[in-house]
């Protein structure tokens, strides 16, 4: 078989001439048209925002941090999160917790979104189940500064019905056992006096010599 050794220009048939082919692009994009604004009840468009998507209850959505019943954050500013993220876009600044027994909370919490990969690995590491993911996927942002959400951003609840939170560590028996845990909790600082008074009594009392 011979190769053609010199190059010839294309010769453009005449339909091609005459754009003929755009029309069956046309109609392509005619019957599709015509089949949405007919057949409403089959569009896989969604009519966002006004409905959304029902995803999976455990989708990974924006970020939140949970707080305790008294409104403090659950957050005891261990930094296993940060360890923990691969994209490394935690940022956090401990500072001492007024209440002995918490020790640590986060000064400053914030979270690159921009960077972010959404993989939930800070939920997995979390041992106070401070953060969690919300089904929420508004995200929006203009700037790199309002891409980088601080604490008072996460800790607003993006939903109130708990069902809907999305991805988050779930162990009824562990939360049951935390939470008495919690309650029969022993104030170290009390415990600490109180071993120091009846070490004080039992150093300054003079033994009878008649028992």
């Amino acid at each position: 078989m011979s190769h053609p050794t010199e190059t010839r220009p294309y010769r453009y048939s005449l339909s091609e001439r005459l754009y003929l082919p755009l029309v069956k692009g046309m109609m392509v994009t005619m019957k599709h048209f015509l089949r949405n604004l007919f057949g409403r009840k089959n569009l896989y468009t969604i009519q966002y925002p006004e409905e959304r998507r029902a995803y999976s209850p455990r989708f990974r959505g924006h970020h939140i941090l949970t707080t305790r019943p008294d409104g403090s954050l659950r957050c005891v500013a261990c930094f296993l999160c940060a360890q923990a993220c691969p994209a490394e876009c935690i940022h956090i600044e401990a500072g001492e917790q007024p209440d002995v027994n918490i020790e640590k909370y986060p000064v400053v919490y914030n979270i690159d979104m921009l960077r972010c990969v959404f993989c939930g690995y800070c939920v997995d590491a979390c041992p106070e189940e401070a953060i969690i993911m919300s089904n929420s996927y508004d995200m929006a942002y203009f700037s790199r500064e309002q891409s980088i959400v601080t604490k008072n951003d996460l800790m607003r609840p993006f939903t109130v019905d708990e069902s809907l939170l999305g991805y988050r560590p779930s162990y009824p028996e562990e939360d049951r056992q935390r939470a008495a845990m919690r309650r029969e909790a022993l104030d170290i600082v009390e415990v600490a006096r109180a071993a120091g008074a009846s070490a004080d009594a039992e150093k300054h009392t003079v033994p009878n010599p008649l028992t």
